[in-house]
């Protein structure tokens, strides 16, 4: 039981009484009148708090129910939505409600309070937000009830113990999915792809801005109005992505740690092969091949890619550039897009890299995607009018020049390139991909 605020007025108000009837006839306290008014007071009292236990008693026969949904998996680095459901009985209820989430998340309401009618339902939202991957316990939910009387509230657990799986970024592959079906679907108007494919598709009427060469005349002559053979990107090519999970993978951007945001890329980009009808296969690698999972085809295989690398933190170790490129030139015969997700801070500590990628090309197609951070752009151009502030800004572009040197390396190796702040790079990633796809270079 917890007393309302009504309970500590009406204890006020027999404190004032008491005083009351100890100045009666007189400006200070008559002590003839002194014992009457303390045992006054001391009754007025008691009988406020045998109320306000009555009080809290009577609710118990009414209980609002509070329910958690189940949940299953949440998504790092996302607004995870959390409902609540309150029913209420016979009467209405004045209810308080706390969601004790686990600590390690962040969310943007910790408590809410409302009034509901007899024989209703509520449903109550808020978010969590993790950033980290792995399993956590949900606690119980917290429930004050204010008594009919108003006098105290009655205090009480509901037991909703959950334990909760973090994924990878589930939220955006739902997203990323049903933008890839609507293109598919044709919802997305094919003119604004780029590029032409290599495999005939369907038949349609010429639009203008088609190309002339793509008109098919017999079937043109056969129908009497002007048809084009619609192309599409070559299917059932080979997507290997290698994702380094090495020491500069461990460095937090805008609240997750850079291999989240290259794990989310790449499970992206798995998605979006698998979309298109390519085999796709994934490695996570540090000084040695941590994960491999072999190129596949069909959507089974993108629950066995989340299932596989879920489990999978960055570590403090030098990754092995090389030894990624041999078990990909050892196991992949045949050509194949090669996409190596990492991070870069010049030509001098990434020597290795630079050789590993070059050793790929001919037979495969090498692709660099690097993340950066975007704090060290908006340092570089940020307007200074202090030293120390100067000085960041100086060694914000020398980072940025000391990279486009790496970078321009790569490209001169003959490697794809794409280089983009971290919480962005699916995105950007999966758009790149498309438009490789869409003009045939692989």
């Amino acid at each position: 039981m917890t007393p309302a605020r009504r309970v500590y007025q009406l204890l006020l108000l027999g404190t004032a009484i008491g005083l009351g009837v100890a100045t009666i006839g007189s400006d200070v306290i008559n002590p003839q009148f002194l014992s009457g008014a303390i045992l006054l007071t001391l009754g007025f009292d008691a009988g406020v708090l045998i109320l306000a236990v009555i009080d809290a008693r009577r609710v118990e026969a009414n209980r609002v129910v509070v329910e958690r949904d189940r949940m299953e998996r949440l998504s790092i680095g996302r607004d995870n939505p959390v409902q609540l459901t309150v029913r209420t009985g016979y009467q209405p209820a004045d209810v308080q409600i706390r969601d004790y989430y686990p600590q390690a998340f962040k969310a943007d309401k910790d408590h809410f309070r409302l009034s509901l009618p007899a024989h209703s339902r509520e449903a109550l939202t808020y978010t969590v937000f993790p950033a980290q991957r792995g399993e956590y316990a949900w606690s119980d939910i917290q429930v004050r009830q204010l008594g009919a009387w108003k006098l105290a509230w009655h205090d009480w657990m509901v037991p909703q113990h959950q334990t909760v799986a973090v994924y990878p970024d589930l939220i955006g592959l739902r997203s990323l999915s049903i933008r890839l079906t609507l293109q598919t679907s044709g919802n997305i108007r094919r003119a604004r792809r780029q590029g032409i494919g290599t495999e005939f598709s369907e038949l349609r009427e010429y639009a203008t801005g088609d190309d002339p060469r793509l008109i098919d005349w017999k079937a043109t002559a056969r129908r009497s109005r002007v048809l084009v053979r619609v192309l599409e990107p070559e299917q059932e090519q080979t997507l290997i992505v290698l994702l380094d999970r090495g020491r500069l993978m461990t460095a937090q951007v805008n609240g997750l740690a850079r291999f989240d945001w290259g794990l989310n890329a790449a499970l992206a980009l798995a998605l979006t092969g698998l979309n298109r009808g390519d085999r796709v296969g994934i490695g996570v690698f540090d000084r040695q091949m941590h994960a491999w999972v072999p190129p596949e085809r069909g959507q089974t295989q993108l629950s066995k890619l989340i299932e596989r690398l879920t489990p999978i933190h960055p570590v403090l170790v030098e990754p092995d550039y090389a030894g990624a490129v041999t078990t990909v030139a050892t196991r992949q015969t045949r050509r194949a897009l090669v996409v190596l997700i990492t991070e870069i801070i010049d030509a001098t500590a990434s020597t290795e890299l630079l050789a590993a990628m070059g050793r790929l090309a001919p037979r495969h197609l090498p692709f660099c995607v690097t993340l950066r951070d975007p704090q060290v752009d908006v340092q570089a151009h940020a307007p200074t009018t202090d030293i120390p502030n100067t000085y960041a800004r100086a060694v914000a572009l020398d980072l940025l020049t000391q990279r486009q040197l790496a970078l321009a390396k790569l490209k001169q190796k003959g490697v794809l390139i794409l280089d983009a702040p971290a919480n962005r790079i699916s995105d950007q990633l999966v758009d790149r991909y498309l438009q490789l796809k869409a003009h045939n270079q692989l």
